[in-house]
């Protein structure tokens, strides 16, 4: 059963698909941490499962028919209480990333945690000329993650997919 906060910090981890040593309470706690170190108030939700969700999500969303690693989703403006939105992660992707990379599942996942919060936190990678990429370098290191997505992307690897 998904883990919920008290008051109106309401949030959801749904571990959907099974991660090698993640719980939904090790991720909603990184999720928390990540949060308040990117400067995050409100709080999110966050899905980790199947490519084919991934797929589908990005297919409706953004006309993309593949799977991805990590989608983020803003919530609408004015919501009461505050709320910054969903993130949805492939456990599998995560999976074959972590093995290509060196580091576990659910070391991934949290790398995939953190650059979704950074988007919800209004970053935008593609258009902001390494800031977020900056950020995200900090924040990894703080939370004590491997190589982030950004930093990956400018090293091309046979593996990657995402």
């Amino acid at each position: 059963m998904p883990r919920r906060r008290a008051a109106s910090w309401i949030a959801l981890v749904i571990l959907q698909k099974r991660v090698v040593g993640l719980t939904e309470w090790a991720l909603d706690r990184f999720v928390s941490r990540a949060r308040r170190a990117a400067g995050l108030r409100a709080p999110v939700n966050v899905l980790v499962t199947s490519n084919a969700e991934l797929r589908e999500l990005n297919r409706c969303f953004r006309g993309k028919n593949q799977p991805t690693d990590v989608l983020s989703f803003p919530a609408l403006p004015g919501l009461k209480p505050r709320f910054a939105g969903d993130i949805a992660i492939s456990a599998e992707i995560a999976a074959d990333n972590a093995r290509a990379l060196g580091h576990t599942a659910a070391e991934e996942v949290k790398i995939l945690a953190l650059h979704g919060i950074l988007h919800l936190r209004g970053y935008d990678h593609e258009r902001d000329g390494g800031k977020m990429a900056r950020r995200e370098e900090k924040l990894r290191r703080d939370l004590r993650l491997p190589i982030g997505l950004i930093e990956r992307a400018a090293q091309p690897h046979p593996r990657r997919r995402g």
